[in-house]
């Protein structure tokens, strides 16, 4: 199954980039070191470095914000195509939604996907591809694959089941626990493709949206701004991003 959507997929960004219909293809590639990784095709005879396979993790969403802009002044931005699983395009749904990518100028090659794997072929598949039932991307140009048969999804949610029964007061001090380890390196930020932002907010003295300490307030702050599932569907927008000036606000 992976060969012949590792194939299709090649034959797609073929053509597109000898129609010129893109500019770049994003997808993944087998490394130096053996390794999958994001890979940037310019040229239509270099399709053949795209691979498709249990071990295609990343999500290539993060890298249309260095496509965002024109090459050169008086251009249109550049058109790209990327290669996206079903949850990569809920990432590209939000930024949709955000008007951070037009969707013209994106080609979504979406992927059938069978669940990303561990350690490679023949590991168990991640934890979030146990539970996930999404098989097929919301939102694609082209689909390539089968949409598989899923199911063995395991159902057991009993870290948040646990979380549900805490008390009032053991929910925080949870959280506060959880807190305590972050050092607000922004490692998530940088692969983050909800982050952005050419000065992240996080970062900014004027106005200063969170403080630069490494006090819980503003840790708290800074996960709760994508504290939520988001992309579900190309249509509704994320919670956070909508604004009605008559809608009730609690005081």
């Amino acid at each position: 199954m992976s060969e012949s959507i590792e194939m299709a997929i090649r034959v797609r960004a073929r053509d597109l980039l000898e129609q010129e219909e893109v500019n770049c293809v994003i997808g993944y590639e087998r490394g130096p070191r053996g390794h999958v990784r994001p890979a940037f095709v310019y040229r239509a005879e270099d399709a053949e470095r795209l691979v498709w396979n249990q071990e295609c993790s990343q999500n290539l969403v993060v890298y249309l914000h260095d496509r965002k802009r024109p090459q050169r002044k008086g251009e249109e931005p550049p058109r790209v195509a990327i290669v996206a699983k079903p949850c990569d395009v809920r990432a590209l749904n939000v930024l949709l939604h955000e008007e951070q990518v037009a969707r013209e100028r994106v080609f979504v090659i979406g992927v059938a996907c069978p669940g990303m794997r561990e350690d490679g072929e023949g590991s168990e598949l991640q934890a979030r591809c146990r539970r996930c039932k999404e098989r097929v991307p919301v939102l694609y140009d082209t689909l390539v694959g089968e949409p598989p048969e899923v199911e063995d999804v395991e159902e057991d949610w009993a870290d948040l089941a646990e979380l549900e029964a805490m008390t009032a007061e053991e929910r925080p001090a949870f959280w506060v626990k959880e807190f305590q380890h972050r050092i607000r390196c922004y490692a998530c930020r940088q692969a983050c493709p909800g982050c952005y932002c050419y000065e992240c907010v996080a970062e900014q003295l004027d106005p200063a949206w969170v403080g630069i300490a490494i006090d819980l307030p503003e840790v708290f702050f800074y996960h709760v701004m994508r504290a939520y599932r988001p992309g579900g569907d190309p249509e509704t927008p994320p919670p956070l991003a909508t604004f009605k000036r008559d809608e009730d606000l609690p005081l």
